[in-house]
Formats: structure tokens, C-alpha cells, sequence
């Protein structure tokens, strides 16, 4: 165990030595069924929202300009 300690050790200030630093940081399970469940309910609600605003698109299509990539939408 030791040895394995010692080489993420290395590794972390040979990283350090480029300039990185660590983070660590948690994030949703995507894998569980209480995420797609909640994925499902915002996606669903999102969907009423863009039917029942029909301007919506007309907003998207006005703010395309400011799209920062270069990209025609």
C-alpha cells in the first residue's frame, strides 16, 4: 500500500510542478432512479413552459447573435 500511497504522491507534484491544483467535487448520481425521475419531471416542465410560450422561440432566435462560438444556429 505504500508504494501506491508514493506514486499518487509523484503524481500529484509532478502536476502541482505543471501548475494544476486538485479539486475534488461532488455531482449527482446519474445512475440512480431518483435522478432520472427528476430529470424527467424538469424536462416535462420545461416542455409545457416552451408550449406555452409561443414567443419563445422568436427570443432564442433574437439572442442567436450573441452566441460567443461563431456558430450559425
Amino acid at each position: 500500500m505504500a508504494e501506491t500511497r508514493e506514486r499518487v504522491a509523484s503524481y500529484r507534484n509532478r502536476m502541482r510542478e505543471r501548475g494544476y491544483r486538485e479539486v475534488r467535487f461532488w455531482v449527482p448520481d446519474t445512475r440512480t432512479a431518483e435522478f432520472a425521475a427528476e430529470a424527467r419531471r424538469a424536462t416535462e416542465a420545461m416542455n409545457r413552459a416552451d408550449a406555452n410560450d409561443a414567443g419563445l422561440a422568436e427570443l432564442i432566435d433574437d439572442l442567436a447573435p450573441w452566441n460567443t462560438m461563431g456558430e450559425q444556429w
